[in-house]
C-alpha cells in the first residue's frame, strides 16, 4: 500500500470508528472492525472505487452487522448486566458534541435502547439518525430495497421509543448534579448523595464476572443507599474520583493513579438521578483507559 493510500484511509478513520462504535457499543470491537476494513482497503483495486468514503462506510457497516449477530449470543451469556463500553468524548473521539442531538446519539441510554434492535435495524437506524443517510443510500450500503429500508427504519424507531420521552436537564444542570455527586462521594456524605437520587433510581454494575460487582440491578433509593453505605468505606487506598465527559455527557471516573477502574454514567429526570450505570469490567475499560492515560498530566 502506498503512503498516499494509507493517508487517505487515515483521513476517513475517525468517521469510520464513530460509525462502528455506534453500531457495536464497544470501542475495542469498533477498532477491530475498522482494522478489518483497512485490510480490505489495502488489497482492493483503488481505481474501481469512485467514492472511497462511501465504500469504506459500506464495508464497516456490513462488518459490524456480522459482528452484531455473534455478539448477541455472547451478551446473552454475559455475567451480570451488560453495558456499552465508555468513551471519553471531549477529545472528539466520537465526533462533534456541540448539539443535544449529537450528544444523545452516543449516550449510554440510547446505546442500550439500540440493543433491542436486530443488526439490520440497528444499521438502518444509525445510518439514518446519526449520519443522515437517505433511505436510498442505506439501501446501497446494506444491499436492500429502498422500500425495505423505509419499513425497517419505521420498525426500529418504534422499538427504540420509550413510554416516557428521554428529556434530560440542560447540560449545565447535568454538570452541577454530577459535580455534587462527586463531592458527596469524596466526602462520604451519604445524606448529600441521597438528596441527588430519585426515589425510583436504579443502579447498574457491569463487572462481567471479572471484578466484584452486583449481578442484578439495585432498584429504589433505599436499596441504593444501603449499597453505597457499604461500598464507600471500602474504597481502595489511593483511589480518586473525578468528573469527565463520557459518551457526550457528564460522568464520574474512579481511578488509582493512571489506572482507570470504573466509569459511572447518569440518566437524569428533572433534578434527580434516575439511572446510574457503572462499568467496572477491566476489558471494557481498555480503550477508555488508553484515553485516560494519554490525557494524564504525567503521560
Amino acid at each position: 500500500m502506498t503512503s498516499g493510500t494509507a493517508e487517505e484511509f487515515t483521513s476517513h478513520r475517525p468517521r469510520l470508528f464513530g460509525l462502528a462504535y455506534r453500531l457495536l457499543g464497544s470501542a475495542e470491537e469498533a477498532e477491530d472492525a475498522v482494522h478489518d476494513a483497512y485490510l480490505r482497503w489495502s488489497g482492493v483495486d483503488r481505481a474501481a472505487i469512485e467514492h472511497p468514503g462511501a465504500w469504506l462506510a459500506k464495508v464497516v457497516t456490513n462488518l459490524c452487522v456480522n459482528r452484531l449477530t455473534s455478539a448477541r449470543a455472547r451478551r446473552e451469556q454475559y455475567v451480570g448486566p451488560w453495558l456499552p463500553e465508555p468513551v471519553f468524548t471531549r477529545d472528539g473521539a466520537l465526533g462533534p458534541m456541540e448539539s443535544a442531538e449529537q450528544r444523545d446519539a452516543v449516550s449510554t441510554a440510547l446505546l442500550l435502547l439500540l440493543e433491542r434492535l436486530t443488526p439490520t435495524e440497528r444499521a438502518v437506524y444509525v445510518l439514518r439518525e446519526a449520519f443522515g443517510y437517505t433511505h436510498r443510500d442505506i439501501a446501497g450500503v446494506l444491499d436492500l430495497s429502498e422500500a425495505n429500508c423505509r419499513q425497517t427504519y419505521r420498525r426500529a424507531v418504534q422499538r427504540v421509543a420509550t413510554p416516557e420521552a428521554r428529556f434530560a436537564p440542560a447540560v449545565q444542570r447535568r454538570q452541577e448534579l454530577v459535580d455534587s455527586f462527586v463531592r458527596a462521594a469524596r466526602e462520604g456524605d451519604l445524606a448529600g448523595l441521597e438528596k441527588l437520587l430519585a426515589e425510583d433510581v436504579t443502579w447498574w454494575s457491569d463487572g462481567g464476572g471479572k471484578v466484584t460487582a452486583a449481578r442484578r440491578p439495585l432498584v429504589g433509593r433505599d436499596t441504593v443507599m444501603r449499597f453505597l453505605a457499604g461500598v464507600l468505606p471500602r474504597f481502595p487506598d489511593g483511589s480518586a474520583l473525578m468528573g469527565a465527559e463520557v459518551n457526550g455527557a457528564p460522568a464520574v471516573v474512579a481511578h488509582v493513579g493512571d489506572l482507570l477502574v470504573a466509569v459511572a454514567s447518569f440518566e437524569l429526570r428533572d433534578a434527580a438521578v434516575v439511572q446510574v450505570r457503572v462499568v467496572m469490567n477491566p476489558e471494557k475499560l481498555i480503550f477508555a483507559g488508553r484515553q485516560f492515560t494519554a490525557s494524564s498530566p504525567t503521560a
